[in-house]
């Protein structure tokens, strides 16, 4: 069966205008009740540069997760972000991009590669600590729009090294759209017989006319760990400003039913969801 991690963070991070704090919490609450494996709610960045995700904590507070058993993940882009995370009990997960994108890693996170790197071995240590567990991305792990240095043996370099911190759940992003079914294969294929105590996992954007092929391709490749949003809402505000859509969750749920590998869904709450998030993103 396939791991459904819902992304109502990455749907809402760049939405034009501020989502009600209030709106933001009932739409996840009601997200809690379809049964995703986890829902990754807010982050805890900079105000300035995510102003939509300054209401992160309030959210928080008001979600009824001990109800439910999803999994609740939050992003973060620094250790002082981190170390505000691991304080809240309900939060399972700590996400952090790691761009192998020289360029984006400073627009993302205003740190070079080298000193994400150490980032990354300190939020590590927390969350070791704490008792969270960390989700690395490999962000622009399909290419970039900047004309920096890519190719599959970057990717691999890199997800070496994070393996080498003990990290076991790892996701290729797709962060602005250009993979092909072909490199998500190869990626995979690498990757998941290389280092069988990690868990990898994609997080795809993708035009509707291109989702399910990329789709199949991880699925066919051996990845049973899927980042989506409903309606394929979203993308990285911070890449770039035409934002690629997330995999539209409705799309994998629908895939993953006709193959027989989908967990039990809640259909009322997902009919619930959809509905709603009709009404936020308008």
């Amino acid at each position: 069966m396939v791991q459904l991690i819902e992304c109502p963070r990455d749907a809402m991070q760049g939405w034009p205008h501020f989502i009600d704090t209030a709106q933001k919490t009932a739409y996840i609450n009601q997200l809690l009740q379809v049964g995703f494996d986890t829902i990754d709610f807010g982050s805890f960045v900079s105000p300035k540069a995510i102003p939509q995700m300054a209401d992160t904590k309030a959210v928080l507070e008001g979600l009824h997760w001990q109800q439910y058993n999803t999994k609740l993940l939050a992003i973060v882009a620094n250790v002082r972000g981190a170390e505000e995370a691991v304080q809240h009990g309900a939060i399972r997960y700590i996400g952090f991009p790691f761009s192998i994108s020289p360029t984006f890693q400073l627009r993302n996170t205003n740190s070079t590669i080298e000193q994400s790197v150490a980032t990354v071995q300190s939020i590590q240590e927390l969350c070791v600590k704490h008792g969270k567990t960390l989700v690395l991305y490999l962000s622009m792990g399909f290419g970039n729009p900047y004309g920096d240095a890519y190719d599959e043996t970057i990717l691999l370099h890199w997800a070496q090294q994070m393996v080498q911190l003990d990290i076991r759940i790892i996701s290729l992003s797709d962060t602005v759209g250009v993979a092909t079914p072909q490199q998500v294969t190869t990626a995979l294929q690498h990757l998941l017989p290389a280092y069988t105590q990690v868990q990898f996992g994609v997080h795809l954007h993708a035009a509707p006319n291109n989702r399910l092929p990329k789709l199949k391709a991880a699925w066919e490749a051996g990845c049973r760990r899927f980042d989506g949003a409903i309606n394929g809402i979203g993308g990285c505000p911070m890449a770039q400003d035409e934002l690629v859509g997330n995999m539209d969750t409705l799309d994998m749920i629908t895939y993953f039913d006709s193959i027989q590998a989908l967990p039990p869904v809640n259909r009322q709450a997902l009919a619930a969801s959809t509905a709603m998030a009709a009404q936020i993103f308008v």
